[in-house]
């Protein structure tokens, strides 16, 4: 009854700048941190940006600097300002939230179905 929907992706050129948008909707009573991770072919899902409910962020070594992680409370909602964007960005990028249900059940790995960034050279 959680659901998390991506969206943003798309072909973009080195150096250019795209934005990925993550929706939480259901019954949801709070959200104590977001995140986005990134898969690459043939490599493993890896860490890009979390940002906990009292906004604190954390970065991954190749997105510091260039990608920022940011949310809007009310709408449950989380992006990912991508700038400065390289070819080895390519990947599917996955949106993860810990979220407590109307229920009181914590679950901390509900995953968006990813969105496709694809960096040309």
């Amino acid at each position: 009854q959680v659901q998390l929907v991506e969206s943003g992706g798309g072909l973009v050129q080195a150096g250019g700048s795209l934005r990925l948008s993550c929706a939480a909707s259901g019954t949801i009573r709070s959200i104590n941190a977001m995140g986005w991770y990134r898969q690459a072919p043939g490599k493993q899902r890896e860490l890009v940006a979390t940002i906990t409910s009292d906004s604190t962020t954390n970065y991954a070594d190749s997105a510091k600097g260039r990608f920022t992680i940011t949310r809007d409370n009310a709408q449950n909602t989380v992006y990912l300002q991508m700038n400065s964007v390289k070819p080895e960005d390519t990947a599917v990028y996955y949106c993860n939230a810990d979220i407590t249900t109307v229920a009181l059940q914590r679950k901390l790995d509900y995953w968006g179905q990813g969105t496709q960034v694809t960096v040309s050279s």
